[in-house]
């Protein structure tokens, strides 16, 4: 099971943090040793798009660790102050310079080994005009039997490709839920 452990210090007051399970709790939690404040441990969400042209999917190869130089969807960490919608659409015009429009929530995805969610929504591209971003060396269109299956970054990013072409030869989209193991 996953667990950060990454308060060292109580945002509060500074004093140091302990690990212990709280009066009315039931989980272990991170406690300031001084003045108790409990410090919440919450998973990461990661958003995304998988975006379409006709029968091709457009994929990003990663200038970045993890997973340098290996195919992914446009996504990344959701930031404060805005929504799932909002994430997903700066990280595909921040990894791939592509407009895109949403067409629906298409996977989500526990990666609780590494205290994360996944986020993918369908989205059109709304023309070919894209272009890689500093995270991405490069980025292209794929039709299923083109993508790099064996060069893919994240089993997130396979599962939601899995899924979207299953769907598609079906004629239906729905919406995926799994957990990553």
């Amino acid at each position: 099971m996953f667990s950060a452990r990454s308060f060292r210090h109580c945002k509060t007051c500074g004093g140091p943090v302990g690990y212990r399970i709280p009066a009315d709790d039931s989980r272990e939690r991170a406690v300031c040793t001084v003045c108790e404040a409990i410090h919440y441990e919450n998973p990461l969400n990661v958003v995304g798009t998988l975006p379409t042209w006709d029968d091709q999917v457009l994929l990003c190869r990663r200038a970045i660790e993890p997973r340098h130089g290996l195919w992914t969807l446009p996504a990344g960490f959701m930031e404060l102050g805005e929504t799932l919608e909002q994430g997903a659409l700066r990280e595909t015009d921040e990894e791939a310079g592509a407009r895109v429009q949403l067409q629906g929530l298409f996977s989500v995805l526990n990666v609780v080994r590494v205290g994360q969610v996944h986020f993918f929504y369908r989205a059109a591209l709304q023309d070919l005009d894209f272009a890689p971003g500093v995270e991405s060396l490069e980025v292209a269109l794929f039709r299923e039997a083109e993508v790099p299956w064996e060069h893919l970054a994240f089993r997130t990013t396979a599962e939601t490709l899995r899924r979207y072409f299953a769907d598609r030869a079906g004629g239906q989209f729905g919406l995926h839920c799994a957990d990553i193991a």
